[in-house]
């Protein structure tokens, strides 16, 4: 109960931030550890089979990255241009759209009957994939004028995300007693850690959250709206079922937005992080809805394996 409440911890931290910044500013230093824990707790959700399903049913998790890493950074690109955003926040935004699937989605494809396993194999392959693909593709995107340490980033995802990952997986497969029993205590205490993230984000942005408020809403909005659209239809337009589309729309819509928060603040500034802790808060109350009205709808086909394998 307590995670699914998430969107509204996350705006009551936003405003605790804005109105107390001074208790956000002291957890500063510990941003990068909380966004490695965090990562690190996804690492213990999975397990070799996750990534070895990947292989038994290639198309659909090929198609979730494809369309995630294409539509997602184009997107964040164009909002931002179309917007005339200044370049920090353009910056930020366009982090937003070239980071990995967001943790959240797998509960959210849960709550709406998409396909769960599909969903953590593409988070999976989405993360892998990720390592090498945001830095690359911020470089790509982001104005000519504003430098950007690709080798540094690079260096940051490695540590903040592989390594966690990768350490979790192991836990996961050498300790499978101890992870059952502590692994329901996980979601909230990552919840806890991507609340402290959000929070010091927009305490260390103060007064420039206020100032770009209102566009950098609208450019959020507009983002998520584009990578849920886009993961759908871009499913329906490859022949898969309802329940595929389903999940594609929320791997390709929620972002890791955590990650990109805290590279922004590493490697840019602090107005550059704040699309990241905006669509963290916003995706999680789009998610939600949207999750709802699907659960109430039923899949119209249901053979998704037999299509997959037919192809």
């Amino acid at each position: 109960m307590m995670t699914r409440l998430f969107p509204v911890w996350a705006i009551l931290v936003t405003v605790g931030a804005v109105v107390f910044p001074a208790p956000f500013l002291k957890l500063l230093p510990i941003i990068t550890p909380l966004l490695a824990f965090i990562m690190f707790t996804m690492g213990v959700s999975l397990t070799v089979q996750d990534f070895s399903r990947i292989a038994r049913r290639p198309y659909p998790v090929l198609a979730g990255v494809g369309l995630h890493y294409l539509v997602m950074p184009l997107a964040a690109w164009g909002i931002a241009h179309l917007l005339g955003m200044p370049p920090a926040l353009a910056t930020g935004m366009i982090l937003v759209g070239c980071v990995s699937s967001g943790t959240a989605s797998n509960v959210m494809i849960f709550l709406s009957k998409g396909d769960v396993a599909l969903s953590v194999s593409i988070s999976a392959l989405s993360t892998l994939v990720g390592i090498f693909a945001t830095p690359l593709l911020t470089r790509l995107y982001v104005s000519a004028g504003v430098s950007v340490d690709s080798w540094g980033l690079f260096r940051s995802i490695i540590t903040m995300v592989a390594l966690p990952v990768l350490a979790g997986v192991i836990v996961n497969t050498l300790c499978q007693r101890m992870v059952k029993r502590v692994e329901a205590a996980l979601p909230p205490i990552a919840m806890v850690s991507i609340l402290l993230i959000i929070g010091c984000v927009v305490a260390g942005a103060g007064p420039s959250l206020a100032q770009a408020g209102p566009l950098l809403m609208l450019g959020v909005v507009l983002h998520n709206a584009i990578g849920l659209a886009g993961g759908y239809w871009g499913g329906r337009l490859l022949g898969f079922d309802e329940s595929v589309c389903r999940t594609l729309a929320l791997e390709v819509g929620m972002q890791n937005s955590a990650l990109a928060a805290t590279l922004g603040r590493l490697y840019f500034s602090p107005v550059a992080a704040l699309p990241g802790a905006v669509f963290s808060v916003w995706h999680n109350v789009s998610g939600s809805v949207l999750a709802t009205v699907w659960a109430g709808r039923p899949r119209k086909e249901k053979n998704s394996d037999t299509q997959d394998a037919a192809r």
